[in-house]
C-alpha cells in the first residue's frame, strides 16, 4: 500500500494549485443560469486534479510557474472535462467517480452540449492568449484519445487485439492526455521545443503506466477502485487478458472467448475468465510491463535539474503506480 498521499505530493505547488481552482471557475462562468449550474456542480465534484499537478509540476522543473501555466492548466482540464463528458453520454454511464454524472442529472442533450461549450472555452482561452502551441499540444491529445477510444470499440468487435495494439490504444486513449500535461508545463515556461519533447515523452510513459495499473485493478477485489470484471463484461482486451491468451492453447483460447464474447454478463464466466488470467500469469506480465514503464520515466525525469519540483513529480509517478484505487 502506497504510503504516499497527494496532499504532500502537492505541497511545492500548494498555493498554485489553490490559485488554479479560482482561475478556472472563473474560465466556466457562464451568464446562462443553467450553463452556470452545471458548471458549479462540475467544479465542485472534481477529483485529485492530477493533471494540472502534473502541468504545474513540470513547470517548476523546467523554469518559473506564470499565467501561462495556469492557462495550460486551465485548457488541459478543460479539454479533459470535456471529454468525460462525453464519454458519460457514449456509455451510458450514470456515474462518475460516485456522483451523478452530467447526463444523468441533465440528460444527454444538454451533456452533448455541455461538452461542447467546454471544449469552445479551452479553445477562446488559448486564442484569446495567442496560447496557439499550447492549443497545438492539447488539440493533438484530443485527437489522440478519440482515435485510440475507436480503435478499442474497433477491435472489441473481434476481440483481436494483440499486445502491439493494445500499447497503441492506451498511447493514444490515457498516456496522449498525460503527455500532454506535461509538454504544456514544459512549454508554458518558454522551454526550447527539445525539452518539452523530453518533458512530452517523460509524461507518455507515466500514462503507460497509469493505465495498465487501471487494467489490473478489473482482478482486484471489489473495495478497490474500478468493480472486478468491468472490462471483460464490456469486452475490452487488456493486458493481462492479452497475456493470457498468448500462453493458451487453440482450445483454451477459443473457448475463453467465446466466454466473453457470449456469456460475459454472467458474474460466473466472468469470474472463470479472471481466474484464467490470474493462472496463466497475467497478473504478474502486467505489473512488469507497468514496472518498466515507471522506471523509463523516472530515468528521463532523472535528466531534469534536481528541484522540489522535481521530487514531487517522482512522487507524483510513484504514487499513479502504487495507488489503491
Amino acid at each position: 500500500m502506497s504510503s504516499l498521499n497527494i496532499k504532500d505530493i502537492q505541497a511545492p505547488i500548494q498555493a498554485e494549485m489553490d490559485i488554479f481552482e479560482v482561475k478556472f471557475r472563473e474560465f466556466v462562468k457562464s451568464k446562462v443560469f443553467l450553463l452556470d449550474k452545471i458548471m458549479s456542480y462540475i467544479v465542485k465534484r472534481k477529483g485529485k486534479q492530477i493533471r494540472p499537478m502534473f502541468v504545474f509540476l513540470m513547470a517548476g522543473t523546467c523554469g518559473k510557474i506564470n499565467d501561462k501555466t495556469y492557462r495550460g492548466a486551465s485548457l488541459i482540464e478543460l479539454l479533459h472535462t470535456a471529454t468525460l463528458v462525453h464519454d458519460d453520454v457514449v456509455d451510458d454511464s450514470n456515474e462518475r467517480r460516485s456522483f451523478f454524472s452530467v447526463n444523468a442529472l441533465w440528460k444527454n442533450k444538454i451533456a452533448v452540449l455541455v461538452g461542447d461549450y467546454l471544449l469552445s472555452r479551452g479553445l477562446l482561452l488559448s486564442v484569446d492568449n495567442g496560447d496557439f502551441d499550447m492549443l497545438k499540444i492539447v488539440s493533438t491529445a484530443v485527437r489522440e484519445m478519440s482515435e485510440g477510444e475507436l480503435l478499442q470499440i474497433a477491435k472489441a468487435r473481434k476481440l483481436d487485439i494483440t499486445e502491439d495494439i493494445y500499447y497503441e490504444v492506451i498511447r493514444q486513449k490515457t498516456a496522449s492526455l498525460i503527455a500532454s500535461c506535461c509538454a504544456a508545463g514544459a512549454k508554458s515556461v518558454d522551454i526550447n521545443d527539445e525539452i518539452a519533447e523530453k518533458a512530452k515523452l517523460f509524461g507518455e510513459k507515466v500514462g503507460m503506466a497509469f493505465q495498465i495499473k487501471d487494467d489490473l485493478f478489473d482482478y482486484g477485489t471489489a473495495e478497490i477502485g474500478k468493480p472486478v470484471g468491468i472490462d471483460i463484461k464490456e469486452k475490452k482486451m487488456t493486458l493481462p487478458l492479452i497475456h493470457a491468451l498468448s500462453k493458451s492453447s487453440w482450445l483454451e483460447k477459443r473457448h475463453i472467448i467465446n466466454l466473453i464474447k457470449n456469456e460475459s454478463h454472467k458474474t460466473s464466466k466472468v469470474n472463470e475468465v479472471i481466474a484464467f488470467v490470474k493462472d496463466k500469469g497475467g497478473l504478474e506480465y502486467a505489473t512488469q510491463v507497468m514496472h518498466n514503464y515507471f522506471k523509463e520515466a523516472i530515468a528521463i525525469l532523472h535528466t531534469f535539474e534536481p528541484s522540489i519540483y522535481r521530487n514531487s513529480m517522482e512522487q507524483l509517478v510513484q504514487f499513479t503506480v502504487e495507488r489503491e484505487k
